[in-house]
């Protein structure tokens, strides 16, 4: 259902969507989300997320979570005919997607230079663990594995603790956020170029050019960082802190910041004492001021103690559960989990992209597709 009359910058853009799990259907998801056409296609058994719980009524929440806006044909690669008909369905179109490991495509008959041969021009997207090519890339790639090769889970976690995973497949969606953006910007030069390209999209690549924290850390202090747990590692007070009843989240970037947070903590005095005269100095003695920051928060409840440090100016927030976040996301004005209609289910929430644009119409999300739903309309003619 359109809610209004504008327009969505991908319409009319055709689709190949060979992906699943989830970094390939998210990366398609995005784009479904601004109009363009996904056709999904899927071996005999199904993309594996269709098997993976939680299930209502036999549908798993991650695939009609990941598929939303699709239309599903399915199809044995194996097959001469159908492999066909994939390369014919390709062949008007703009951009083809998948997420084998490296090689399976070329064997099956649909890589790179397979499809090209019927489509020139095409925009062909390669998603994978570890890129196309080098002794990494036929490792096997789930997003555990990714996160413990990046880095990312040895900087992640409390200090004395164990390398710690971020709490979602986050290899996998940056992944497919990364791949999505560069097929925007493949259509976008093609527009200008007139040639097509083949995109190789590495998770731990994707991943690893989300640290520059640690990387800045690394070029110019001269030792690869560790974990510091909530704390932020170049910035005090930064972090979490705990108050009567439960955690308050203190975001401390400056001098003027941190002259404000000793005013509201009727302590204007700690602003002079030289251990935290500058942000250095205070990671330095981050302990100290811990401790002293803690003191007054004991006298405070979370809410109390949010209502003066918002007043006085300091970035601040409670750490709300899961619960309270999801609530937020589908009662709150932006509208992060729009209802859709399931012909199984009924009404449900539903992801949608969450960017906001001016002149681009906001549609309800479309349900994932049935196995072969679609098969009749573009596959069986």
């Amino acid at each position: 259902m359109e809610l209004n009359n504008k327009r969505l910058p991908l319409e009319g853009i055709k689709i190949v969507d060979l992906t699943r799990v989830l970094s390939g259907p998210f990366c398609t998801a995005l784009l479904s989300d601004l109009g363009a056409d996904i056709i999904k296609v899927e071996p005999p058994a199904g993309d594996e997320y269709r098997h993976v719980g939680p299930f209502k009524e036999g549908e798993s929440a991650l695939f009609t979570l990941m598929n939303r806006n699709k239309k599903g044909v399915v199809a044995d690669l194996k097959n001469s005919s159908h492999l066909a008909r994939v390369l014919e369905l390709a062949s008007d179109a703009d951009v083809f997607v998948e997420n084998f490991k490296p090689g399976v495509a070329e064997r099956l008959g649909v890589g790179y230079e397979a499809v090209k041969a019927v489509n020139p021009d095409i925009i062909y997207a390669s998603i994978s663990g570890f890129g196309q090519s080098g002794e990494n890339s036929q490792l096997p790639a789930y997003d555990l594995v990714v996160q413990a090769m990046s880095g990312m889970m040895a900087i992640t976690g409390e200090k004395d603790g164990e390398p710690t995973k971020v709490g979602e497949s986050i290899a996998d969606l940056v992944a497919g956020l990364y791949a999505s953006w560069a097929i925007l910007a493949a259509l976008f030069d093609r527009q200008r170029s007139g040639e097509g390209v083949h995109l190789d999209i590495a998770m731990l690549d994707c991943l690893f050019s989300l640290m520059p924290t640690p990387v800045a850390q690394w070029m110019f202090g001269g030792e690869a960082p560790g974990r510091v747990g909530n704390r932020h590692p170049l910035s005090t007070p930064f972090g979490s802190f705990s108050a009567q009843n439960g955690q308050v989240i203190i975001a401390v970037l400056n001098n003027r910041q941190f002259t404000a947070l000793c005013g509201a903590m009727d302590q204007p005095t700690i602003a002079e004492d030289s251990r935290f005269c500058s942000d250095e100095e205070r990671t330095r003695h981050e302990p100290e001021l811990r401790d002293l920051i803690e003191t007054w928060l004991a006298r405070h409840s979370v809410e109390s103690a949010i209502d003066i440090l918002a007043a006085a100016g300091i970035p601040s927030s409670p750490v709300l559960g899961m619960g309270e976040a999801l609530t937020n996301a589908r009662h709150g004005e932006r509208q992060l989990l729009p209802t859709q209609h399931h012909p199984r289910l009924g009404d449900i929430p539903m992801m949608a992209q969450p960017v906001r644009a001016s002149s681009w119409k906001t549609s309800a999300p479309q349900t994932a597709p049935t196995l072969g739903e679609h098969n009749d309309e573009l596959f069986d003619q």
